[in-house]
């Protein structure tokens, strides 16, 4: 039951992660056919993330009124029927509306089985689930590229895959029964066992003068978020206008750029793959610095002007991105405290959204009144942004002895 639940959890996140990457991937046919603007793409990120701060700021209360298992239905459903919206809005009006469900139901998602996975399992699981959240978004630019090139419409992209939404809430009404019973075999299997070591940090972590309400004075937690912000600020950049850039300063084809978006994706949801694997011998901390430096390489790659150069760059930016934010996730009961662990995971959330409502329009109004062409120079600096934030984290918990990896 253990594993068929893991699955469930799995799927639950393949959903998450297929809208993500739609828009980027669609915009240079949706821009000319509802008539936006070039930078509207970027309006429409940060109301969809905006939406995500909300539900993960509340998504603590909503757990307890509804459970894990109902509020990830829900909010399946939520995000399934503002897809099919997406697919039959006559305006860009109505998308202006409709990213607001979308983002609500995508955020409660995300906050509720990312505090589940990193209070209940292992560092490879947290990688893992968020290696099906690649694969969704992996699967996002696929579909959208083969109905742009294939149908001529990106309203039937939009409308497969929430069919694919509603396909999976379907799953998850069926096996809402094994919630439950999953999150009872879990408690008394807690109680049972009563190990010392699983309540280690939960006393002494916050320093003194420090109450739980304001965990921000907790040493390393400003940088921490720092990292949070850039690092899901570039994710989704690269995932937005990646397919504009190399659409409108590469001259490739709209299809071909979605196609290559979607590489982006899949490098993500292979590194994020190998990565559980690769936890089980080598520390969290080593493999986001690890991760980091792939990314910054990336990024010198894809400002060449050599084509199978920045492509392949553009490929090893996703690469490196894969252990850095499911890393940055498990270390937060480690580097903090489990005492501390509930309250940070929704504001590390929070901030992360953050990163991916207010950077990608600010590319986007940016690359109107410049170029696009700007796009590798703004990605790269955002990468090393988020690399020194990471490495005073570690400097910093080093001089207490808190961090351990």
């Amino acid at each position: 039951m253990a594993t068929l639940f893991l699955v469930i959890i799995y799927l639950a996140f393949i959903s998450l992660g297929i809208p993500d990457s739609l828009l980027g991937s669609a915009w240079p046919v949706i821009r000319p056919d509802l008539g936006a603007s070039f930078g509207f793409a970027g309006i429409l990120s940060m109301i969809v993330a905006g939406g995500t701060i909300v539900s993960s700021l509340v998504s603590g209360n909503l757990v307890q009124r509804f459970g894990t298992g109902k509020l990830t239905l829900l909010s399946c459903c939520l995000t399934a029927g503002a897809l099919l919206g997406f697919s039959v809005a006559p305006s860009i009006v109505w998308l202006v509306f409709l990213a607001v469900p979308l983002g609500l139901g995508g955020g409660a998602i995300d906050a509720a089985l990312n505090h589940y996975v990193a209070e209940n399992y292992k560092a490879r699981h947290m990688n893992w689930l968020h290696c099906f959240w690649g694969v969704g978004a992996t699967m996002g630019p696929i579909i959208m590229s083969y109905f742009i090139a294939e149908r001529h419409s990106w309203r039937n992209g939009y409308a497969a895959v929430s069919m694919i939404q509603f396909t999976l809430a379907i799953i998850l009404l069926v096996t809402l029964p094994l919630w439950k019973r999953v999150a009872e075999r879990r408690s008394s299997s807690r109680e049972s066992m009563n190990h010392p070591a699983d309540h280690a940090g939960t006393e002494g972590s916050l320093p003194a003068g420090v109450t739980p309400s304001n965990v921000l004075l907790i040493r390393g937690v400003i940088p921490t978020l720092v990292a949070f912000l850039f690092y899901c600020g570039v994710e989704s950049t690269v995932g937005l206008w990646g397919a504009s850039y190399l659409a409108g300063a590469r001259n490739m084809t709209a299809e071909a750029a979605a196609g290559w978006i979607s590489s982006y994706y899949g490098g993500i949801t292979i590194g994020r793959f190998i990565t559980g694997f690769v936890t089980m011998k080598v520390g969290n901390r080593a493999l986001i610095r690890c991760g980091q430096i792939t990314a910054i390489a990336g990024g010198l790659l894809l400002a060449l002007p050599v084509q199978p150069l920045f492509l392949v760059g553009l490929v090893l930016i996703g690469l490196g991105l894969a252990p850095i934010y499911p890393g940055l996730l498990h270390e937060t009961p480690v580097r903090f405290g489990q005492g501390n662990a509930a309250k940070l995971m929704g504001v590390q959330m929070a901030v992360a959204y953050t990163g991916s409502t207010l950077l990608p329009p600010l590319f986007g109004v940016l690359s109107t009144h410049a170029s696009i062409a700007v796009f590798p120079v703004i990605v790269l600096a955002f990468l090393v942004i988020q690399l020194l934030s990471a490495e005073k984290v570690n400097r910093s918990l080093s001089r207490t002895g808190l961090s351990s990896r």
